[in-house]
This record gives C-alpha cells, structure tokens and sequence, in this order.
C-alpha cells in the first residue's frame, strides 16, 4: 500500500492519475450541454449504495469510471452559463492551479513550521484586502472556510470588545434581511434568543438608518448593551447595500463595533466600475469577504479583516506542542493565533495565483460583467407583463415571479411559481433558486458567470413561464 503515498518514488504515478483526473474533467466541461441532468435522488441513492467500500478496485482508471457513474454525470455545474441559481461561481484556471499545488503539498496553515512561505502568502493577501477596504495599518485578519466563520469570529471579537460582563445585555442590530449567519453566530456566542434585533428595509431591501438609530437609542434607554451593527454589502437574496456611511455614524456615536458583511459584494473591492457602491466600508471594525463568491474562486476561499489588529486577540490560545507563548516574543509568525481553525488549508494560494496571472483587474472586469448582466435582465424583466420583479439590482441578483394573466389568487400564483422552478430544476435546462417576499413564493436569479447572455435569460424566463402556464392549465383541467 506504501505505492499509494505520494512521494519521491511515486512522483511519476501522481503525475498519470491526476492527468487522468483531469482529462475526465476537462472532456466533461467541454461535453456538457446542460447545468443538471434532472436525475432525482430516487435514481442516484441506489448506484452510491451498491458500491461495497470494503472492497477496493485497485485501479484508478475503475474509480474513475465509477466516479462518472456515481457523480460527474449527474454534477451540478456551475460554469453552464443557464445555472443562475446560488451565490456559486465558475472559478477561474489560475485557482484551480492553485488548488492542484496546494492539495499534492498539503501545507497546514496553523503555523510556520508548517507552512514556510504559505504563511507569508496568506499574510500578504490580508495586507492586500484590508488595503483594497481602507482598513489603515493596523489592520489584519486571517483566511477562513466561509462567510459564516468570517461573521462568527466578527461577532465574537465584538462580544470581547463590549463593555459588559453579562451576555444577556448584549445585542446585535442587523438588517431584516441579512444573512442567517448573523443569528446562527448569537447562539453559538451564548447571547440570548432575543439577542439579534431585526432593522427593517426599505424599498430598495437596505437597512432602514432612521429605525437603527431609534433601537439603539432604545437599546441604551432600557440600559442594554449596542454589541455591534452588522451592515451588509450584498444581501443573499436581493444583493442589496445597506447605506454604510449612515451606519457607520451610528456606531461612532453608539460606540457600536461595526461589521461589514460583504461576502458577496466584496467582488466590488476590485471593481473598475462600481467601487463607490460600498463608500464606507472603510469605516468598519471588521469585514467578510468570500473570494468564492465573487473572485471566482473554488470553495473555500474566504477571509475576515479586522480594522485593530489587537482585538484578534481574543482568538488566540496558545499550546506548548504548536504556538507557545515564546515564539511571539520571538516573531515567529503562527496563524493560529488569529484563527478559529487549528489545521488550515492554504486555501490563499488560488487567490495569489488568480492575482499573478490575472491581475485585480481582470477580477473586477469579469464581476463588472456580471452586474451588467444584471441591469439588462432587471430591464427586460420590467418591461415584461408576464413577470413582477422586486428591486433593481445593486450587484448581480435578481428576484421576481410569473404573474399569470387570468390567475389573481395569490396561493395560486404561489403555487405556479414553486412548481415552474421545480419543474426546471428536473429538466436540467436550467438552474434557479427561490426565495419569499412579504411571504409569497418568488424566483431568482443570482448571476454570477460572465459567459451568461440576455439570451440566456430571456429563454430560461420563457422556459418559467411556459412551466408555471403547464401547471395553471392541469389545475383548471382537474377543477373541472
């Protein structure tokens, strides 16, 4: 079994598997036709459950073959230009470079003597960002798995910043229609249920300042503690901005830490065009961002920035065997201590190659592209009767619903709506999502791959409506 380890001796067989990998994925990306197969979990449970993994079949040309069977046939491929659905991007070749060399070398991030220049990198890519934000120089941060660790470490270094000895004073403000994250990170910091206070939106879906300023104010009255603000810049089902420069008055005044969510709208920090969209983002304690939504990354390349480098402190425990407490007097630079991981992938090095050969511009042009996208789709959507589109787009995303002609029943029109994506979703034509608004049952588009067309658009919105028409028409057939 030694012929299996990856080393001096099998240098030659590493390079035959993986080319045979990725010739299987190469010939796939070029044959596929469609973003889904439409095959049903009923169809595809039952090939992964034969396979008897007690029983090896020694041969990577078998495995492969099985692979194609069990999951790259029926794979659900983002980079078909008809997938609109989640906050997934196609990744750029230079990532998946990157993600090659850092998986054969397998450097853990946590510390020095782990990961030599890896640890450079990734410190140098957080200079970068923070940069690129306007954090100053103090600032610093760390790479993490995803936005919800990114918001989770924000919050807890909030927690430790706040004036209070007890948890059950502290509250945190965010807009009605931030991301769950947000919630999920107050429960697992101990803070009470009734801890996140929802700040409505207006009519563009942004957190509504006037009605933050007035719960803070009712926060301090009722001698409360403000934890911390979470703005976002680039709302999950809408893509919206919430007025950072307003905000972040706000938390001046109130003492209040001030997180920026802009996992998604981060791609706007390499923006030739729209940089502007998040004036104020300079001003925050700490930021997300998630170069795997909009720096066409591979999952997971994620990060959070902090504007004082010292309150990463509350992250840091130190262990004899990996970071003792001598080596920061000796400035040995361990990632750890800023981290809510212990072993880490050198997830850094995608975003490192994508920036030596592409360049932040070429990243900023491709997502300049898709908010384009956005704008022509938001206006084809207007100006068509057959739909109702809720808010101009801020970034990519667009959120709308078939409006039959002769339906006004809105539980029927509900219905039309879930069954038309679910119907799409089978076919393998096209991907969606689904969301609700004001509790009725909408469809988005989420649009994040530049290789997308209005053509594109304009036929997966005839395909909707010809769905949501099918099952309007075998509901009238069975009433009668």
């Amino acid at each position: 079994m030694r012929s299996h380890l990856l080393n001096d001796t099998t240098a030659e067989q590493y390079r035959r598997s993986v080319t045979e990998g990725v010739e299987r994925v190469a010939a796939k990306l070029g044959a596929t036709r469609r973003p889904f197969t439409g095959v049903t979990v009923d169809a595809l449970a039952p090939r992964i459950e034969r396979i008897d993994l007690d029983r090896p079949l020694h041969d990577t040309t078998a495995v492969l073959d099985e692979l194609e069977e069990v999951y790259l046939r029926d794979a659900i491929y983002f980079h078909h230009p008809r997938y609109l659905a989640h906050l997934n991007c196609p990744v750029v070749i230079p990532a998946v470079l990157g993600e090659a060399v850092l998986s054969a070398v397998n450097s853990s991030l946590d510390t020095w003597d782990q990961s030599a220049g890896g640890t450079l990198i990734e410190r140098r890519l957080i200079d970068w960002t923070a940069a690129r934000i306007g954090l100053g120089e103090n600032a610093d941060g760390v790479f993490t798995s995803g936005g919800t660790q990114s918001n989770l470490q924000a919050l807890l270094l909030a927690r430790e910043e706040a004036k209070t000895d007890t948890l059950a004073k502290l509250r945190v403000f965010a807009s009605e229609v931030s991301h769950f994250s947000v919630k999920k990170s107050a429960k697992l910091l101990g803070l009470g249920q009734d801890a996140v206070v929802p700040i409505p939106v207006d009519h563009d879906k942004r957190m509504q300042t006037v009605a933050l300023a007035r719960e803070l104010e009712r926060c301090r009255k009722d001698g409360l503690v403000p934890m911390a603000v979470v703005a976002t810049a680039g709302t999950t089902d809408f893509g919206s901005i919430d007025p950072l420069p307003e905000i972040a008055e706000l938390c001046a005044q109130y003492g209040t830490w001030l997180h920026v969510d802009a996992a998604y709208g981060c791609g706007l920090l390499a923006s030739l065009k729209y940089r502007d969209r998040i004036d104020g983002i300079e001003r925050a304690d700490s930021v997300t961002v998630d170069y795997h939504k909009s720096f066409f990354q591979p999952v997971s390349s994620s990060a959070v920035l902090v504007r004082d480098a010292s309150t990463l402190r509350h992250a840091t425990y130190h262990a004899e065997y990996l970071n003792p407490r001598r080596m920061v007097t000796e400035r040995i630079p361990n990632q750890v201590d800023k981290s809510l991981q212990t072993t880490r992938r050198f997830d850094a090095l995608k975003l490192w190659m994508t920036l030596r050969v592409m360049g932040a511009d070429g990243i900023g042009e491709l997502f300049d592209q898709v908010c384009d996208l956005a704008s022509d789709g938001w206006r084809m959507l207007a100006a068509d009767p057959r739909f109702d589109v809720v808010v101009e787009p801020t970034l990519s995303t667009l959120v709308f619903r078939h409006i039959p002609a002769a339906v006004t029943d809105p539980a029927e029109i509900d219905r039309a709506n879930l069954y038309a994506r679910k119907a799409l979703f089978a076919s393998g034509d096209a991907v969606v999502a689904g969301t609700k608004v004001g509790g009725r049952h909408y469809l988005k588009f989420t649009l994040l791959n530049p290789e997308t067309t209005t053509a594109d658009i304009a036929a997966v919105l005839d395909l909707i409506a010809g769905h949501a028409e099918q099952y309007l028409g075998d509901s009238l057939d069975r009433a009668s």
